[in-house]
């Protein structure tokens, strides 16, 4: 049986998933904020001088929810919406693929 390009992609593609599954949906977010002591740095309001900020916004039941998370759970955080991103980015190219494969069964002439 020759081998068929599209479907040995696919099964690249289907069996990278599994590094996926520390995957996180939403978006990671960065900001600075004032924490409201008056002699603190941050009181100026200088973008250098706030206080970093990370949160993870996320819709759960139709409603944006923000996570904030804390300095040692960002990077796992940040990681794991990549990760998210990198699952959509395959998610295209296989439906892509199985659309491809089904438009030129539909063209091609019934086999009995």
């Amino acid at each position: 049986m020759p081998s068929d390009p599209e479907l040995e992609l696919r099964g690249r593609l289907v069996r990278s998933l599994g590094t996926l599954r520390d995957m996180l949906p939403g978006c990671f977010v960065e900001r600075g904020r004032r924490c409201g002591k008056p002699n603190c740095r941050c009181a100026s309001g200088k973008p250098e001088d706030l206080h970093p900020q990370v949160a993870l916004s996320v819709l759960s039941g139709g409603k944006l929810k923000t996570i904030h998370l804390t300095a040692a759970l960002a990077q796992e955080a940040r990681r794991g919406v990549e990760l998210h991103r990198r699952f959509q980015e395959l998610e295209a190219r296989i439906c892509a693929i199985n659309l491809s494969r089904l438009s030129r069964k539909m063209q091609s002439p019934r086999q009995p």
